[in-house]
């Protein structure tokens, strides 16, 4: 195998060699990426369920096929738009003499890319959009969790991109470790906040800037205005799509206390609706390994040992201590304290702890108190209060009454703020962020010369005077 050092070199040389790549080149290499994702996604979905032992077919389909092409198409679109020179204004006098001041963006090189396990195919080609339509080329080392399917994408990638223009990486955390320490002109993690500290401090010793997508404890605040049925349906949806193992998934619920159980009974009702049977139906996702299946455990299992009440959701009644997957029902966590674990890292499971609160105030102080969540969720019609809520708190995004939503949107940007991410990607913002912004001013006419005779030595005049009549 090609050691990723020669291929860093490799890839820097082209860069430096092809210069800044054209409009049409972007718009072919973001082309080659739907050809690819349409070519391969049967074997992805496949892939996919035999990675995760069970998961569903219909879902890979929806998120780690078919969503990633409206971001492209929105790029193409755009893509002339964003990489259109910048006009900006000169200072005066300089602008009356015909000086000129603009942007123009340029690639920012080599760009390296770790990507998770959770949705392996969409988060390595929904950042690559911004990534190519910035002109990068990228280094990318998939999670060795999904064996499968990141063999399988080194096989499309190869397949459909040169080397110089996009190299995937195989390997476990000691490659992982060996990657993150390469000087890339940009380096892009999407995984968890501890892993995270370890790459950006790998990162900073070639000051290597970084883009990292975290997640965190993203909550759910019901509003007492709230539809209860419509809330149960989006947010269950939310919860238990990949069995919860999504960065955004809603990590707890904070209701009004005279609505909780109201609320509780249309969370069961919707997973009752949604799985009649959880075991062996092949809609419901396993946790992706043993790991991960006995750290969930050990949340519920430490909550209840700390006084919460366990509302595991089996609408058949199933025994899951012999499973051929690592499947967890829907399990409601009642009445949490901040002194369970379940509260005090992001669950990344099917797991949902229930909060009850007065009045609204005690929902901001409650978020507010947290490092500064990936996504935030309301739900009702009070505008006033929701008004409040978004003003009040920080979060990477926002969705109203659904959760998730935000990130469907191909115009809106995504990313974390503080420990659940630094960096965006997605629209306008992702392009941005994967480009350098090169200002550029053009001097006036040597013609001026004279003018400017006051501002260098010797200095023969009063030069502050000057400078108070250039600033009126």
């Amino acid at each position: 195998m090609t050691n990723m050092h020669d291929i860093l070199a490799k890839q820097k040389q082209y860069v430096l060699k092809e210069g800044s790549p054209s409009n049409a080149l972007r718009i072919d290499r973001l082309n080659r990426m739907k050809e690819l994702i349409l070519e391969y996604r049967y074997k992805f979905v496949d892939a996919l369920n035999e990675d995760f032992g069970v998961r569903s077919k219909n879902q890979s389909m929806i998120t780690d096929a078919y969503s990633i092409i409206p971001n492209i198409e929105y790029a193409k679109k755009n893509l002339k738009s964003w990489t259109a020179k910048s006009k900006r204004k000169t200072s005066f006098p300089f602008n009356i003499l015909g000086a000129k001041s603009y942007v123009e963006y340029e690639p920012l090189g080599v760009v390296g890319m770790i990507s998770p396990w959770n949705f392996p195919v969409n988060l390595t080609f929904s950042p690559l959009i911004a990534v190519f339509a910035a002109g990068n080329v990228v280094m990318h080392k998939p999670s060795e969790y999904t064996e499968n399917t990141s063999s399988l994408l080194k096989e499309a990638c190869d397949k459909y991109y040169d080397e110089t223009e996009f190299a995937t990486v195989l390997g476990g955390p000691d490659v992982g470790a060996e990657f993150s320490s390469l000087k890339f002109d940009h380096l892009l993690y999407t995984g968890s906040g501890a892993v995270g500290k370890h790459i950006m401090q790998a990162a900073a010793k070639n000051l290597v800037p970084v883009t990292l997508e975290l997640g965190g404890k993203s909550p759910v605040i019901v509003g007492e205005s709230a539809d209860l049925k419509s809330t149960a349906r989006r947010v269950m949806m939310g919860k238990t799509m990949n069995a919860g193992q999504i960065c955004l998934a809603p990590d707890y619920v904070i209701v009004k206390d005279n609505l909780e159980s109201a609320l509780v009974t249309e969370l069961k009702e919707t997973v009752k609706e949604y799985y009649p049977d959880i075991k062996h139906n092949p809609d419901y996702t396993s946790i992706i390994n043993q790991k991960h299946f006995d750290r969930i455990n050990s949340l519920i299992q430490d909550a209840r040992e700390k006084g919460a009440t366990i509302d595991e959701i089996n609408p058949a009644n199933e025994d899951f201590s012999q499973q051929e997957a690592y499947k967890i029902p829907p399990t409601l966590v009642m009445n949490p304290t901040d002194d369970m674990a379940v509260m005090q890292e992001e669950i990344f499971g099917p797991v949902l702890p229930i909060k009850r609160y007065s009045h609204i105030d005690e929902t901001i102080e409650y978020v507010n108190s947290k490092d500064k969540p990936l996504g935030l969720y309301y739900f009702g019609s009070n505008k006033e209060e929701e008004n409040k809520v978004l003003s009040k708190t920080t979060s990477g995004g926002v969705t109203v009454n659904n959760v998730i939503g935000h990130l469907q949107q191909s115009d809106l940007p995504f990313g974390g703020v503080g420990p659940s991410g630094i960096g965006r990607y997605n629209g306008i913002e992702g392009f941005l962020n994967f480009s350098n912004a090169r200002a550029i001013y053009k001097e006036v006419s040597p013609r001026f010369e004279k003018l400017f005779g006051f501002m260098r030595p010797p200095y023969k005049q009063d030069v502050e005077a000057t400078l108070k009549k250039l600033i009126k």
